[in-house]
């Protein structure tokens, strides 16, 4: 069944009562529409709980999709006794829940890199400018294989391994969970990279703001998987929810730091946003 209207929602945070007003917006009927979410569904907002579980329901039946965000990446090591919570982040009440293990479980087969139709592609963080579209699933597809091993020992020992700045490079001989780590970098954490892809993970400001030498938002640079497709990310709350390039749109609009709960209208690029009510 074709779908009325297709949305991108940026980064929820667990703002629960922003969603709920935006859906109410834009008229959402889950019968008839799609949601894609860009990752970080949980962490510092009011219900990342509630906010959770009304996205699995939403997937489950058929409604919504959604790519890891780094967020989500850092409960999952968290649930597992990997990490401890950050006092910052509002996601011990997933931990503790009733449902807690069927929640995890859910999270941890969702993929970090979707195609909403055959023109775009969504991550939670972007793509960087060296890898093409195909290529950028085909990484995703190698991490999401062992997040959803049915041996939770390989799943404990990549999460364990999944923090770190190093490689900052790709390279196509990476192996074992240097490999993985560099692709959940790229695809959850990037903002800037030099010309040849070099992540730089210090800088979260805004493009107005002075940048580390050598280093420009990757989206900046010639991009391979631009070349084909649109390219739709969150992440980047200082970004505002705006199209940065005629190929590549922003759809976090900061809703947790207090600006707005964005979504973005594949079928005409209208966008969409409420206020954080809280």
């Amino acid at each position: 069944m074709t779908k009325r209207y297709n949305y991108v929602i940026g980064d929820l945070q667990g703002c629960f009562e922003a969603l709920k007003q935006l859906l109410k917006s834009i008229q959402f009927d889950p019968e008839q529409d799609f949601i894609w979410f860009a990752g970080d569904l949980v962490a510092r907002g009011e219900n990342s709980l509630g906010a959770l579980r009304f996205v699995k329901k939403l997937v489950e039946r058929g409604a919504a999709a959604t790519v890891l965000g780094n967020h989500d990446l850092t409960l999952l090591a968290c649930a597992r006794n990997l990490k401890a919570i950050k006092p910052k982040d509002n996601t011990q009440d997933v931990i503790d829940a009733i449902d807690s293990d069927e929640l995890i479980d859910w999270l941890r087969r969702q993929p970090l890199c979707l195609f909403p139709n055959e023109r775009i592609v969504l991550t939670h963080a972007g793509i960087p400018c060296t890898w093409s579209a195909a290529e950028a699933k085909a990484f995703a597809q190698e991490v999401e294989v062992v997040l959803a091993h049915d041996d939770f020992a390989v799943l404990d020992a990549f999460l364990s391994e999944m923090y770190g700045s190093q490689p900052d490079l790709w390279q196509d001989d990476l192996t074992g969970h240097a490999r993985l780590r560099c692709i959940v970098n790229y695809l959850t954490r990037m903002r800037l990279t030099d010309s040849a892809g070099r992540l730089e993970f210090s800088f979260k400001e805004s493009l107005d703001d002075p940048m580390p030498i050598g280093f420009k938002p990757w989206f900046e640079f010639e991009s391979t998987a631009a070349t084909t497709h649109q390219i739709i990310f969150g992440h980047w709350a200082a970004l505002k929810g705006r199209r940065v390039t005629n190929k590549i749109q922003n759809v976090d609009g900061g809703c947790v730091w207090g600006g707005e709960l964005v979504a973005y209208r594949l079928e005409d690029e209208q966008v969409f946003q409420v206020t954080n009510p809280l």
